[in-house]
């Protein structure tokens, strides 16, 4: 077997000129010929409404109704995240021996480099990405751990994790306040072990046979991505239709979790997303991805069990270790296993 850093998408991209077998997908997966639903897109959110309740409102209907939103005026400087995106661009650039060299430092392998998904060697078919995933728990414990090439990429990249912190905690009260949780439900254990994933589509010679993801839910609370603008890639199911998720300039697009689905007892549903390629230009994204601590107890919240109509639960508990650890394996075919 090559070595890891030949297997990256982005060392050897550049000199094929057609797919290879192993990255195209079976005809039933494959995006075709690209063209979303005209005419629909995501809501957008303003954070930077007067009336919290208001906005909380906006975001539990965008939640309902799609899964997904974008928000704008959420308080994430446009400097710290143009500077993250390009921080992150030269990471990629980068040759990939210099890449995995920046990538081993860590013993327990959680900051790490890997190409098409965390399943390499099992995915009988391979996605067209290379990810860097970097642990940012707010001791910021990992950060002896991250790249320390780009030069700067520590500074940028913490100075962004610190911030997300804030927005991811901001959007989780505003769900709280929505859904009728307790303060403070989704901001302690729920979300204390949030993950940056930086993902890299290279230039593909033949978009309509590959994919960046396959369709899926995210394993999370909530993500939050930042987009590079003026580069499609993200499509959102809605109604039997993918929808093209455009940037906004200075937003962030967020959509809830199976985690979040499940502590609402499905009154929310994670949306079904995908990542399509393109032959001209690269694509990256900055994902960040709202985690609990491994010994979290996820169900559903009582308030939606209990009360006046009571409703059984529609998912059993689990601690999250064991979710993870079934996703990691399993995909989206563990779902069916998420019911009492």
């Amino acid at each position: 077997m090559a070595n890891l850093d030949e297997m990256l998408v982005s060392s050897w991209f550049n000199v094929e000129s057609s797919v290879p077998s192993s990255y195209v997908q079976p005809p039933e997966s494959r995006p075709g010929n690209l063209i979303p639903a005209s005419g629909k897109t995501i809501p957008v959110v303003d954070l930077g409404a007067h009336d919290p309740a208001v906005v909380a409102a906006n975001i539990l209907k965008a939640c309902k109704d799609f899964g997904f939103f974008q928000v704008i005026n959420h308080g994430v400087s446009e400097e710290l995240m143009k500077n993250t995106m390009t921080v992150c661009k030269e990471f990629h650039a980068m040759p990939g021996k210099d890449k995995l060299e920046e990538c081993s430092r860590d013993p327990n392998g959680r900051c790490k480099l890997y190409t098409s998904s965390e399943n390499y060697t099992k995915d009988a078919i391979q996605y067209w990405k290379d990810t860097l995933t970097l642990p940012c728990p707010p001791s910021m414990e990992y950060t002896q751990y991250w790249p320390r090439k780009p030069s700067n990429y520590r500074e940028v990249v913490g100075e962004y994790a610190q911030e997300l912190r804030k927005l991811g905690l901001k959007i989780l009260e505003l769900l709280e306040e929505g859904l009728g949780l307790s303060r403070g439900y989704l901001c302690g254990e729920l979300s204390e072990n949030p993950t940056l994933l930086v993902h890299h589509y290279p230039p593909c010679p033949d978009p309509s046979l590959t994919l960046g993801l396959a369709k899926h839910r995210d394993p999370d609370l909530i993500t939050i991505l930042l987009q590079e603008q003026h580069v499609n890639g993200l499509q959102v199911l809605k109604d039997g239709q993918w929808i093209q998720v455009d940037p906004l300039p200075n937003s962030f697009v967020v959509n809830i979790g199976l985690l979040l689905q499940i502590i609402s007892n499905g009154r929310l549903v994670g949306a079904e997303h995908r990542v399509v390629t393109n032959s001209k230009t690269s694509r990256t994204s900055v994902a960040y991805f709202v985690y609990p601590s491994n010994e979290s107890i996820i169900e559903p919240a009582k308030v939606f069990i209990n009360g006046g109509n009571s409703t059984a639960p529609t998912y059993r508990s689990m601690e999250f270790a064991e979710f993870r650890r079934n996703f990691f394996y399993k995909g989206s075919r563990i779902e069916a296993e998420l019911h009492p």
